[in-house]
């Protein structure tokens, strides 16, 4: 490992204690050290400012940390303007449209998301960096200027650099941060997750000039470590397995830590049989060079979307009375996994299950997969008949026979042409705001879904060469999101009927060429069948073309649309609750509190909890503040030793973000960003800053 000296020579300045860098600070813990506001004078916060960016829309949503520096705060909108504002009073100093040619030419840019900014400093010099699309920004931090000696004026294309990809066929974007090492940034990315789609390769760029330094392959190359594990050749042409989530950094060590997602795509893995690694996966890297130190892979064969949610936090325990510094990872099924820092071996026993087989053809699942003993599972595990809602009889009765015909046999039951039960469903369990760690405590703050989804396989007809008409090509290439009728399942899928009113021809053609956010670019189609499905969508007419010959993209299998499991009115299919927040012990390996978060009106329940996005924060002063609810528009502060809720303050829209807490010329403020539009929800674009008065 490096020597100390040498890395406190290199490395940016670290974060004053009054300062809030992205997820509190490399190491992921979510912790501010500030203790002006307490559990004794928490009740009196008020609105200190507030700041409307202007940029909501419909279906928009905001889901950016602040981070804070220097007195300045810097943020991004629902349009993905990023700007810097006054942390005490939040007056504009400056802000960036990434976007101001496409918006002059009257082009809408794709609906897009931002969780965080990046923040780096060495000396006087101060930087942001984030991605819009697939470029990558570097912007001074004072002035909001690009700084045009990095990438060509100030940016790098991210679609370079893929060993055997063409650039124009790659679709790629980063909405959460990377970490800073030495000269280097560290990025993971997001990625399609259907065909085609990007490999989730972990890369490094020299922060000065935007040249890449190196690259960690997660879909293994030839003579790499866990290649056999793939079909030949499948870094070609599969994706996936990428750290969207974010990632963390032991400094001292020169460790980057990295939890990836599934491999593409997502729900039938009938080209790509084996163990897939390094999807579904914990990583530790050697910072300067990509190395691998260490992985540990949760989900082999990953059929089910159990993508890690957030990064790492980097925590030190106390296991068989020694102090151990370790990783904890959440899941998106509701379990945690703590590893060893140095060695990646589990601190607390991994029980191995056996996995149902699939009755899909083409498919072969791993039969043996691992979970962890201990800490306790902080979401349900399995909808069993005496978890059916008892909202209203008709709710029951309705939810009863739906449940009746699906399989259920737990985690691990793939999906079906019957329809299979994911529980806790693709949103989680844990969240992508990530857990928050309090070291004096001990204890990982963790909020969650409980609402089952329900996955139904519909085979896919495959290109022969022969002629199909629109309708048919729109089938095979679309419908798995869409619908067939085109209506989607917003917001993640965003419904097609009347999208000629909403984007022009020349728009639409260009997302369906190169693809945008979680949907794949069909650049490896011919012009004439990405013509035909543009009109099909468009105009309805249905004209007829020659298909292209099978590729491997083309699988047989895909999604009859995702489909949360919901009663009759639109309540979750389980009893509450259906948000939770958990203090998790995780020296001991337990559950020290849970209480449900929210409160889903017109369910007729107390205390139901509701589906919640973003993540918590805690202070020094045994705080946790939280927003997250999507049904209740408010921001919470829970004691951190017992979970009591303390205070709570209405938002005007739901805060699907992470706060931040600073403090500037002398008091402590907590900020967040009022975005809503999560599940049709209204959207919003302000962000909302409490103080004491």
């Amino acid at each position: 490992m490096r020597r100390l000296l040498t890395l406190i020579l290199v490395i940016p300045a670290a974060a004053a204690a009054t300062d809030w860098p992205f997820g509190g600070g490399p190491q992921q813990t979510r912790y501010s050290p500030l203790a002006q506001i307490t559990p004794a004078n928490v009740s009196g916060l008020k609105v200190a400012w507030t700041y409307d960016t202007g940029d909501a829309f419909q279906g928009s949503e905001m889901q950016c940390q602040p981070v804070v520096a220097h007195g300045v705060l810097y943020a991004a909108s629902p349009r993905l303007r990023v700007f810097a504002l006054d942390a005490a009073t939040g007056a504009l100093k400056w802000s960036f449209d990434p976007h101001a040619d496409d918006r002059a030419a009257g082009r809408k840019p794709a609906r897009s998301r931002l969780r965080g900014l990046m923040y780096w400093e060495r000396g006087e010099e101060r930087r942001i960096y984030f991605a819009a699309r697939h470029w990558l920004h570097a912007l001074d931090a004072r002035t909001g200027k690009p700084i045009t000696a990095f990438g060509e004026s100030g940016r790098v294309d991210l679609r370079q650099g893929f060993r055997g990809r063409d650039p124009r066929s790659v679709s790629i974007g980063v909405n959460t941060p990377g970490v800073f090492f030495h000269d280097l940034l560290i990025l993971g990315s997001v990625v399609p997750e259907g065909l085609p789609s990007t490999p989730g390769d972990i890369r490094a760029f020299d922060v000065h000039t935007g040249r890449p330094r190196w690259s960690f392959h997660t879909i293994p190359h030839p003579g790499e470590p866990g290649y056999e594990t793939w079909p030949k050749d499948a870094w070609r042409y599969t994706g996936g397995a990428n750290a969207w989530a974010g990632l963390s950094l032991d400094e001292g060590r020169g460790l980057v830590f990295a939890a990836t997602g599934s491999a593409a795509y997502d729900f039938y893995g009938g080209n790509r049989h084996g163990d897939n690694l390094y999807a579904n996966t914990i990583l530790a890297l050697d910072a300067a060079t990509g190395r691998r130190v260490w992985h540990f892979q949760a989900v082999k064969h990953d059929i089910w979307d159990r993508d890690f949610p957030a990064a790492p936090t980097l925590v030190t325990v106390t296991r068989d009375g020694r102090r151990v510094d370790a990783v904890a990872q959440i899941g998106k099924n509701g379990r945690t996994y703590v590893l060893e820092r140095e060695t990646g071996r589990p601190l607390f026993p991994m029980e191995e299950v056996d996995a149902p087989a699939s009755n899909v053809p083409g498919e072969s699942v791993a039969r043996k997969q691992v979970l962890p003993a201990a800490p306790p599972p902080f979401t349900r595990q399995r909808f069993t008949e005496d978890l059916i809602t008892k909202r209203t009889p008709a709710a029951e009765q309705a939810v009863r026979e739906k449940w009746q015909g699906l399989r259920k046999a737990g985690e691990f039951d793939p999906p079906s042409t019957q329809g299979t039960i994911l529980f806790p469903g693709m949103d989680g369990g844990g969240e992508w705001g990530g857990p928050a760690w309090d070291a004096a405590r001990g204890l990982l703050y963790v909020n969650a879904n409980e609402m089952a989804w329900t996955v139904r396989l519909k085979e896919r007809p495959l290109p022969d060469g022969t002629a199909a008409t629109g309708r048919e090509l729109y089938a095979r290439h679309c419908a798995s999101c869409h619908r067939a009728d085109r209506r989607g399942t917003p917001p993640e899928f965003p419904s097609l009927v009347d999208i000629a009113k909403r984007r022009s021809v020349d728009e639409i053609a260009t997302v369906v060429r190169e693809g945008a956010g979680r949907m794949p670019g069909a650049s490896h189609l011919h012009s004439a069948v990405r013509r035909a499905i543009v009109e099909y969508v468009v105009s309805g007419r249905s004209n007829v073309v020659k298909q292209d010959a099978p590729t491997p993209f083309d699988v047989r299998y895909s999604l009859d649309g995702e489909v949360r499991f919901t009663d009759p009115d639109g309540f979750p299919a389980v009893t509450p609750p259906w948000g939770t927040l958990t203090a998790l012990d995780l020296s001991a390996g337990t559950i020290a509190w849970q209480v449900p978060l929210g409160e889903m009106p017109g369910a007729g329940i107390a205390a139901s909890g509701c589906e919640n996005y973003g993540g918590p924060v805690v202070t020094a002063s045994g705080l946790v503040f939280i927003g997250a609810t999507i049904c209740d528009n408010a921001l919470r502060a829970f004691d951190a030793k017992t979970g009591a809720q303390l205070w709570q303050a209405a938002l005007p829209a739901a805060g699907n973000a992470t706060p931040a807490v600073y403090e500037v010329g002398g008091k402590q403020f907590v900020v967040i960003g009022a975005g809503g539009g999560k599940w049709g929800a209204p959207s919003g674009g302000t962000y909302v800053a409490f103080a004491l008065p």
